[in-house]
């Protein structure tokens, strides 16, 4: 996976490029959507109980970020099909 920062007219002159071809495959489709989703500063900010966190990786003697991985596993499984 790729990270890339676009000014906004960069990101324009992307999206109107992919939507000027004649046949998107799968994968220029889903680089659409993505492009159409990829705005930073639209996203709010995110906030952690990192007390909790901490504690959880102490206790269980891993990293943080492992105790980060495993809450977000659990609440992608938790949520309801849609």
């Amino acid at each position: 996976m790729w990270v890339v920062r676009l000014t906004d007219k960069q990101l324009e002159v992307l999206r109107a490029l992919l939507r000027s071809e004649q046949h998107l495959g799968p994968a220029l489709q889903g680089a659409l959507e993505g492009l159409d989703l990829a705005r930073w500063d639209d996203l709010p900010e995110a906030e952690l109980p990192w007390d909790v966190v901490a504690e959880a990786a102490r206790r269980q003697g891993i990293s943080e970020a492992d105790v980060i991985w495993d809450l977000a596993g659990k609440w992608k499984r938790s949520r309801p099909a849609a």
